[in-house]
């Protein structure tokens, strides 16, 4: 009977957390998730001005804490790796590899955009709620007078929204540093894992094909 008892509360507590992990939701609207990271990135960035110009390192730093954690870099690295993210071309390892070099590529490109940051301010424009399982958040950036676009595209988590792909004046980040990648294989004869280890995402070249 006590063991009864005691399957019966074990599969009871399972199903429990199995349905409230399927049914959890980000509490944040996508608009509200995107304020919260672009504010808590900028309010870093302009403490520390000063230093930035002569510190590459502490970039590094700051948009490893205040961007990173809100990537979804799985999601991101299938997006940039194409049909070579799929097993007939490169294997779990090779992913993974790719994955965690991409992730720190992204890094130094970004820190390096933030390196120059002044004290640029940004406009949310208004977002309307649809039923798309990737959201999409657009914040207009005022670069010295120029406002540029960036569109932030979404993937519900379960407990917080994370982004998944960033688009920049139009451009599609994800699809260009495919089209990018896609050229270092060929460039590497079709060898995946010199690809992995030689591929260094350009964004500014990316943004600068319109």
């Amino acid at each position: 009977m006590k063991t009864l008892f005691k399957q019966t509360l074990t599969a009871s507590v399972l199903a429990t957390l199995v349905a409230g992990s399927a049914f959890a939701a980000p509490t944040e609207t996508p608009p509200a998730f995107i304020k919260k990271v672009a504010d808590g990135l900028i309010s870093r960035l302009k403490a520390d001005h000063a230093k930035l110009q002569n510190n590459p390192a502490l970039v590094k730093t700051i948009v490893r804490q205040n961007l990173d954690p809100y990537i979804d870099s799985p999601a991101f690295t299938r997006i940039v790796m194409g049909t070579y993210a799929t097993n007939q071309y490169s294997s779990a390892a090779q992913r993974a590899q790719f994955e965690k070099n991409f992730r720190e590529t992204l890094i130094e490109n970004y820190g390096s955009a933030f390196a120059k940051f002044s004290n640029q301010t940004y406009t949310l424009r208004p977002y309307k709620a649809s039923n798309s399982k990737n959201p999409v958040v657009t914040i207009d950036f005022n670069n010295k007078g120029e406002k540029i676009p960036v569109s932030f595209q979404l993937v519900d988590k379960g407990n917080q929204w994370k982004i998944r792909n960033i688009n920049v004046s139009g451009i599609d980040l994800g699809l260009q540093f495919r089209n990018q990648f896609a050229a270092n294989v060929k460039r590497n004869g079709g060898n995946i894992d010199k690809a992995i280890a030689t591929f260094k995402p350009d964004a500014e070249a990316a943004v600068d094909k319109k």
